[in-house]
């Protein structure tokens, strides 16, 4: 499924040189045919694509808005926005499942399933990707820290996914909240395509969180007097 780096020692010996060439790339042959690296692969090796489809409903407590949001894309460092499906099967490494691909970046089934979460609760006049050309009051920034499963020490590896979440007033700019968001739902087993289904309910945890947390902290932020408002 995954691997570990092998590290090879050349010989100082000038005569060992070709020897040492040969040894090494017949390990790292063996090693490259069986499995993959975090970054690397196998080009001809067939990969089954998965594509999660959480359908997340908003909490119906959730107050009912009279203003407007723009969603920036998410950022993520490269080894988590990737189309390889990350696995830590210890604290500090990460490894990718072998023949196995999302359909999507992280960052963007997090926006895509965020999106529709909030069009569908009906609780906005107006959502939109950033540059859709809306005259958005809020806009929402995240950046995407884990997207992972993690085994933690467990038997089964738990669907991981932490981000930040900044709601910035688009008025003056300013940071209206800042929040850190946390889901790990435990798969069912180790199979691949039970990770994945672990996935789909950790990402709508976390988009339903989220969706409430804009909803409420854009409702108390209109209720604040703003300097702009007192001129």
């Amino acid at each position: 499924m995954v691997i570990r780096r092998t590290a090879i020692a050349a010989t100082s010996r000038p005569r060992a040189g070709a020897l040492v060439r040969v040894a090494v790339a017949a390990v790292f042959a063996a090693s490259m045919a069986g499995c993959s690296l975090l970054g690397g692969g196998n080009e001809r090796e067939r990969s089954t694509i998965y594509a999660p489809d959480p359908r997340v409903d908003v909490d119906p407590s959730a107050p009912v808005a009279n203003w407007q949001l723009s969603l920036s894309p998410p950022t993520g460092a490269r080894s988590i926005d990737s189309f390889r499906i990350a696995v830590r099967p210890t604290p500090g490494e990460l490894q990718v499942y072998r023949g196995a691909n999302w359909a999507k970046t992280p960052t963007d089934m997090l926006q895509d399933a965020l999106l529709r979460a909030l069009e569908d609760s009906g609780k906005l006049p107006s959502v939109a990707r950033q540059g859709a050309g809306i005259a958005a009051d809020y806009k929402l920034v995240v950046d995407l820290r884990r997207f992972e499963a993690d085994y933690a020490g467990n038997a089964v590896p738990a669907a991981t996914i932490e981000l930040n979440a900044k709601l910035i007033h688009a008025v003056d700019q300013g940071i209206v909240d800042s929040r850190t968001f946390r889901a790990a739902r435990p798969a069912a087993g180790t199979d691949i395509g039970l990770v994945v289904d672990a996935f789909s309910r950790s990402l709508e945890d976390v988009t339903g969180e989220l969706a409430h947390w804009i909803l409420a902290t854009g409702h108390a932020h209109e209720r604040e007097p703003h300097p702009q408002e007192r001129r």
